[in-house]
């Protein structure tokens, strides 16, 4: 009986452990997913290459043009649309609508931008595998 209470206090304390450690990794995913929302909200473009991967960029350089071109578009509205998440919780797909103001033509543009995010190992922090949003993938 001894026995049992023992490992039975082992196996609550194995498992608050695990909880632990899990709740700190989705609040370091949240805490990432909040800083990457207020950039783009607030269109800090350069900014957001920093949480893009750096073997990601590498085959996928972003160029001063692509960025010239995002600074041409205010963002109205960043709504979450879908998440996706594997099985282990270290990679997670998010579908994002975008709704980008033309500063120039006043008008506005809705597109679609998928995230995928990634947890990192060697750099211990969430970054992202695919780019920046494409504001001319829109439809207006």
């Amino acid at each position: 009986m001894r026995v049992l209470k023992m490992l039975s206090v082992v196996a609550l304390v194995l498992l608050m452990l695990i909880g632990c450690g899990n709740r700190s990794d989705q609040r370091e995913f949240s805490e990432t997913m909040d800083r990457w929302e207020v950039l783009v909200r607030w269109s800090q473009y350069d900014a957001l290459i920093d949480f893009i991967h750096p073997e990601w960029l590498e085959e996928n350089p972003i160029r001063s043009i692509d960025i010239s071109r995002l600074e041409q578009y205010r963002i109205s509205e960043y709504r979450l649309r879908q998440v996706l998440s594997s099985p282990d919780e270290k990679a997670v797909e998010r579908l994002v609508r975008l709704r980008m103001y033309h500063i120039h033509s006043a008008r506005e543009r809705v597109v679609d931008f998928h995230e995928v995010w990634r947890y990192d190992e060697d750099y211990k922090r969430w970054l992202l595998h695919s780019g920046l949003p494409d504001p001319t993938a829109g439809r207006l």
